[in-house]
């Protein structure tokens, strides 16, 4: 994994169970998507939804173990690759010192006005690369 990745810890909710008393499935990928704000922020300071620049283009889970309620989560992001147009972001969530899930997303830099992807600038580029460690 990369040494330089963002934290986010987490007390689940109640509310946040299904009925076998774990975190729902549903539920982790919204707590990922919290995980990357730092990362919007690269590319939207102040998060202002009318100059809102990325767009999903694909995301993949797997889930290691179930997670519970009661306990901390932390969440690890970090950028896996970077493109000229999209990168990856993974994240991994764990609970108890064991990793409970992972997921890979590819967000893209998009012109909604246009309906299209656009390159990366390079400033931006430089600050993914500088945070996938390598």
């Amino acid at each position: 994994m990369s040494e330089t990745f963002f934290t986010l810890t987490l007390q689940p909710r109640f509310n946040e169970t299904d009925g076998l008393g774990h975190i729902n499935n549903t539920v982790i990928p919204v707590w990922f998507e919290a995980g990357r704000e730092p990362i919007f922020e690269i590319f939207n300071p102040g998060l202002e939804i009318a100059r809102w620049n990325l767009i999903v283009a694909g995301f993949t889970i797997a889930y290691a173990l179930p997670t519970h309620y009661g306990k901390p989560v932390e969440l690890k992001s970090w950028i896996s690759r970077v493109g000229n147009s999209s990168f990856e972001i993974t994240q991994q969530c764990w609970q108890g010192g064991k990793k409970t899930a992972e997921a890979q997303t590819t967000l893209v830099h998009y012109d909604y006005s246009e309906e299209k992807s656009q390159a990366i600038p390079e400033h931006i580029k430089l600050t993914l690369q500088k945070l996938t460690g390598e």
